[in-house]
């Protein structure tokens, strides 16, 4: 039996023991469903033979040569991630397009006495409801943004508000990636797992309350955000929080302490910046990172580099903003500018 989505929180809804990709582990390592396990019938290379063989020879030959390989890479999952599962175990199976590889893992699986089901469409069905949620509706609730220079500590701001009881959407946790040239976490997901993520955090959105989003370029790191948040970003009114160069410095110093203790992946980010910033200056900010005087460092590429651009940035929006002073931004006082966030959200609805 096949069951159709026709929204994002249709899955959940139905309560399946497990989600089974039964895909290639490229097609999975892409993107696949939320909360999903990789059990492929064929992998990478079997996929790629199969295809080949299916063009170049005969549709027939790489059927049965198919139907071979899957059946021993079914027989491998069921001796070993499967062989523990209870009699009245329910999955759901899914590949590409609810064909053939998630038809036929799904027909042993109940020939066992598993009750599996299968998603009509498959993960392309599943792919069609996030660009509908992305790039055919507008966004679902109200925005602010949380705005600021660099180093005014938006970000763990932004994941106290819950607590305040304000709604976050939190652009660069989905996206792995503090977004900023200095701003890597590591390997990001890829553009359409990046959808994947944004398309569930919105579902989970209340839509008559506001959501507050931090104020990011059209990029965070590498992935793209869709036009129509971007637009609701755009059109959306601003808490800004202001602090002096001396405590951003100081915060940077503490939020990037992964970055400034690499120092040889913190000498190559700075050379990033020769064909924006003058020789000397960046001999400067070279000496001082070599120097571990990251404080003087951090001022530097604020006042020159960071501000700047974010005044140019800022200069494009003509909504109302309020602008919040933060004295210190030491932990010990994060949480009072998250109060004062959360007022200020309040007064702009």
């Amino acid at each position: 039996m096949a069951i159709t989505l026709t929204s994002l929180t249709d899955l959940a809804a139905h309560g399946f023991d497990d989600i089974i990709d039964v895909r290639a582990p490229a097609e999975y390592a892409e993107d696949h469903l939320p909360g999903a396990i990789s059990l492929p019938v064929l992998d990478d290379a079997e996929r790629a033979k199969v295809g080949t063989i299916y063009k170049q020879v005969s549709p027939f030959t790489a059927r049965k040569i198919g139907a071979a390989l899957v059946a021993a890479n079914a027989s491998r999952h069921l001796q070993g991630p499967l062989a523990d599962k209870p009699g009245g175990w329910r999955p759901v199976v899914y590949c590409w397009r609810g064909g053939q590889r998630s038809g036929s893992f799904a027909s042993i699986l109940s020939q066992i006495g598993w009750r599996v089901e299968l998603i009509a469409g498959g993960y392309k069905a599943w792919r069609a409801l996030v660009v509908q949620a992305l790039y055919d509706r507008p966004f679902p609730a109200p925005v602010v943004v949380l705005d600021g220079n660099t180093g005014t500590a938006k970000t763990e701001v932004l994941n106290l508000l819950p607590a305040h009881g304000v709604q976050v959407l939190d652009l660069e946790g989905l996206a792995n990636h503090r977004g900023s040239l200095f701003g890597s976490l590591g390997a990001q997901p890829s553009q359409k797992a990046f959808e994947s993520r944004l398309a569930m955090a919105m579902a989970a959105l209340d839509p008559a309350r506001p959501v507050v989003i931090e104020a990011e370029s059209s990029k965070v790191g590498n992935c793209r955000l869709p036009p129509e948040i971007w637009k609701a970003m755009a059109a959306a009114p601003r808490v800004s929080l202001t602090a002096s160069l001396p405590e951003r410095a100081q915060y940077l110093t503490r939020a990037y302490a992964d970055l400034v203790a690499d120092r040889e992946n913190l000498s190559q980010v700075i050379d990033l910046l020769r064909p924006v910033q003058p020789a000397d200056r960046i001999a400067d900010w070279q000496a001082q990172a070599a120097a571990q005087d990251f404080a003087a460092l951090a001022e530097g590429l604020m006042r020159h580099h960071y501000d700047p651009r974010y005044e140019k940035h800022r200069a494009r929006f003509e909504g109302r903003m309020l602008d919040i002073a933060a004295p210190s931004l030491a932990p010990e006082a994060l949480n009072g500018i998250a109060a004062q966030v959360a007022a200020a959200v309040a007064d702009l609805r």
